[in-house]
C-alpha cells in the first residue's frame, strides 16, 4: 500500500510539472550576457513582428523574490522610440525557446534597454482565483515597470487633468484621445486569432465612456494566458474582460513612447493581477455591472468592471466627465443626484444636491463614488456589484443656504418644550427662517445641552467617526448605514447632553440602566463595545430646506434646572 502511494503520489508531481511548464522555457540559470534573442510584438495592425535582443546581464533580487534579466532591443522602430509602453508582456526567446517577458525600462532612456521579467516568475501566477496580493513593490532606481498606457475614449480633458495623479499612483498611465473607440461586439472572439506577441486590451470601462490598458501576450497554453510581465492593479484575484486589439501606430514622444490601438473582439477574462504579470483565461466572460447616466439631456451608457479600487474610481470619473461634458465648469450651479446603487444582497438610494460657483460636478461625482467605496471594501459576497442608475438634473443658479444663527432659551425644565429659530442666509442675502421645536426629556438631570444645528456633511462624518472601527457583522448593517446617510438639503438639530456614551456593536446607547453600564464598561479594548467621555446624542431632529444645499453649524447651550 505504502508503494502504491508513493506511485501515485510521482504521478500527480508529474501531471501538475507538465501543466505548468507545457511551453519549452529557457531557463533563468542558462541566460548569460552576450546571448542574443528575438522577442515578438505587434508594431502595426495586428501582425506580430520579431525584434531582436541582446542580454546585458542578469540583475537579482531587485524586489522580494525577483530578478530581472538586462537586455538591449533593437528592430523595427525600437531605434527611435525606444522602449515602447504597450510592449509590456512581449514574449523574448532564446534559441527557440521561451526566456521572458519585456516588462520593464527605464525612464527618459536614450536607446532601448530594457528589463525581462523571467518566465519562472510570471508561471507562478496561476489564472486560478486566490487570496488577494500586494501592490508590487519598487524596483531598482529608475529601472520600473514599463507604465501601463491607458486609453480614455469619451472623457472631458478636464476629467484626466483631475484624476490624472491618481491613476499614476497606481502605476497607470492616463491618455486622451489616444484609443481608436473600438467597441467589441456582445460576442466572444475566437482565441485561435491570439498568438504570442498579440496585443490585448483589458476593459475596465466599456460603452459610450471607455478605459483601456494595453499590453502584450506573453504566453498561451490552452485556456490559460501570460501577459505584461508585470501588475496592472495588482489587485490578486480579479474578473476583468480583455479583448483581442490592433495597433493603429506607433507614437515616438521624448518621455516614453506609446502605441495607439483600439479593441477589436473578446477573448476572455484577466483572472489574477500579481506584482510578475498578469494572468486569465480565454473563452470566459467577466461579469461586469451596467451602469447608466443621465445628464443635461444626454443618457450614458456603460459596464464597468468590479473591483473595489477601480470601480469607485472609474464611477467617479465617468460621473464628473458627463457633467463636464454639457454642464459648465464655472458658474452657479446647482446639481440634483437622484438613483441607486445595486448590489447582490440590497439596494442604496441615492438623492442628494450639490451647488457652488465652480466645478460642482467634483463633489457631485464623489458623492456617488463614495457609498459605492464603502460597500465594495467591506468584502461581503453580498455586496457584489450589480447595476447602478444615475438621473442628475440642473439649474444655473446657485441654491445654497449657510446656517447664520439659532436662538433659543437659556433655561429650561425637564419635560418642557422649547422652541429653536434657525436663520439661514443665501445667495443675494437671501433669507429663510425655520422653526424646530423639542421636548426635554421627563426626569432630566440638572446639567448643560448642548444643541448644535449643523449641516449633513459635518452629521455624517461625526457618525462614521464615531463608528470608525467597529466591524461590520453582515452586508445589511453595511447598507442600512449608507441608506442613513442625512441629504445636504436638510438641517439637523443634535442634541447632546455631558455624561458617558456606549456604543454596543456600533450602535449609541445613551443612558442605560446602572447594571447594563457596568456590564459595558467592563469591556475589554477593542471589542465592539465601547464607552467614551464625549457626551451623549439623545435626539436628532431634522429640519428640511428644500431643494437648497446647506452648510454650516452653530451651537447654543441651554442650562436644565427643576
Amino acid at each position: 500500500m505504502q508503494a502504491m502511494a508513493l506511485i501515485l503520489r510521482f504521478a500527480v508531481v508529474c501531471l501538475l510539472t507538465s501543466s505548468v511548464w507545457a511551453v519549452d522555457i529557457f531557463p533563468l540559470s542558462e541566460v548569460r550576457a552576450g546571448q542574443r534573442g528575438v522577442g515578438r510584438t505587434v508594431f502595426t495592425g495586428t501582425k506580430v513582428e520579431e525584434f531582436q535582443v541582446e542580454v546585458l546581464g542578469v540583475m537579482e533580487n531587485v524586489a522580494p523574490q525577483q530578478t530581472i534579466i538586462l537586455a538591449r532591443l533593437s528592430g523595427g522602430p525600437l531605434a527611435q522610440t525606444g522602449v515602447i509602453q504597450g510592449m509590456s508582456g512581449s514574449p523574448v526567446y532564446m534559441d527557440g525557446r521561451l526566456m521572458g517577458a519585456v516588462a520593464l525600462g527605464f525612464d527618459l532612456a536614450k536607446e532601448p534597454v530594457a528589463g525581462i521579467r523571467p518566465i519562472e516568475e510570471m508561471l507562478r501566477v496561476a489564472p486560478e482565483p486566490a487570496r488577494r496580493a500586494a501592490a508590487s513593490p519598487p524596483l531598482l532606481g529608475g529601472l520600473r515597470d514599463i507604465a501601463t498606457p491607458v486609453a480614455f475614449a469619451g472623457f472631458t480633458a478636464a476629467t484626466l487633468e483631475q484624476f490624472g495623479p491618481r491613476l499614476r499612483e497606481l502605476g497607470l498611465d492616463p491618455r486622451q484621445g489616444v484609443s481608436g473607440g473600438g467597441r467589441p461586439a456582445d460576442a466572444m472572439g475566437d482565441p485561435a486569432k491570439l498568438e504570442p506577441g498579440s496585443m490585448i486590451s483589458v476593459q475596465l470601462l466599456s460603452g459610450d465612456m471607455t478605459v483601456s490598458a494595453d499590453g502584450t501576450l506573453t504566453l498561451i497554453d490552452g485556456s490559460k494566458v501570460y501577459a505584461f510581465g508585470h501588475r496592472l492593479l495588482a489587485g490578486g484575484a480579479s474578473e476583468m474582460p480583455f479583448a483581442s486589439a490592433e495597433v493603429l501606430t506607433v507614437l515616438p514622444a521624448l518621455n516614453s513612447s506609446f502605441k495607439i490601438s483600439r479593441a477589436l473582439e473578446w477573448m476572455g477574462t484577466i483572472t489574477q493581477d500579481r506584482s510578475t504579470a498578469i494572468s486569465g483565461l480565454t473563452g470566459q466572460r467577466a461579469r461586469m455591472a451596467p451602469l447608466e447616466i443621465k445628464a443635461g439631456g444626454h443618457a450614458y451608457r456603460m459596464n464597468v468592471i468590479q473591483d473595489a479600487v477601480m470601480t469607485p474610481l472609474v464611477t467617479q470619473m465617468a460621473v464628473s466627465s458627463a457633467l463636464e461634458a454639457t454642464e459648465r465648469a464655472v458658474g452657479s450651479t446647482t446639481l440634483h443626484v437622484r438613483g441607486e446603487i445595486r448590489f447582490v444582497g440590497g439596494t442604496v438610494k441615492l438623492d442628494n444636491v450639490y451647488s457652488g460657483d465652480v466645478s460642482v460636478a467634483i463633489p457631485a461625482a464623489n458623492g456617488v463614488a463614495a457609498p459605492l467605496n464603502y460597500a465594495l471594501a467591506s468584502g461581503f459576497d453580498a455586496l457584489k456589484l450589480t447595476g447602478m442608475s444615475l438621473d442628475i438634473s440642473t439649474v444655473e443658479e446657485r441654491r445654497q443656504m449657510q446656517i447664520a444663527n439659532v436662538v433659543g432659551p437659556r433655561y429650561a425644565r425637564p419635560g418642557e418644550q422649547i422652541e429653536l429659530t434657525v436663520y439661514l442666509t443665501g445667495p443675494d442675502g437671501a433669507e429663510a427662517v425655520r422653526k424646530v421645536q423639542y421636548r426635554i426629556p421627563v426626569g432630566a438631570r440638572e446639567q448643560a445641552y448642548n444643541l448644535t444645528v449643523w449641516d449633513a456633511a459635518q452629521a455624517n462624518a461625526a457618525e462614521f467617526q464615531a463608528l470608525a472601527g467597529v466591524p461590520f457583522r453582515s452586508a445589511e448593517q453595511v447598507l442600512d448605514r449608507l441608506n442613513g446617510q442625512r441629504p445636504n438639503s436638510n438641517v439637523y438639530l443634535r442634541v447632546v447632553r455631558a455624561g458617558e456614551s456606549y456604543q454596543v456593536e456600533g450602535r449609541e446607547m445613551p443612558s442605560p440602566p446602572p447594571s447594563v453600564a457596568m456590564i459595558l464598561g467592563r469591556s475589554q479594548p477593542g471589542s465592539e463595545n465601547t464607552i467614551t467621555q464625549r457626551g451623549t446624542q439623545v435626539a436628532e431632529v431634522e429640519i428640511p430646506v428644500g431643494e437648497n444645499m446647506v452648510t454650516g453649524s452653530k451651537t447654543i447651550q441651554i442650562e436644565v434646572r427643576q
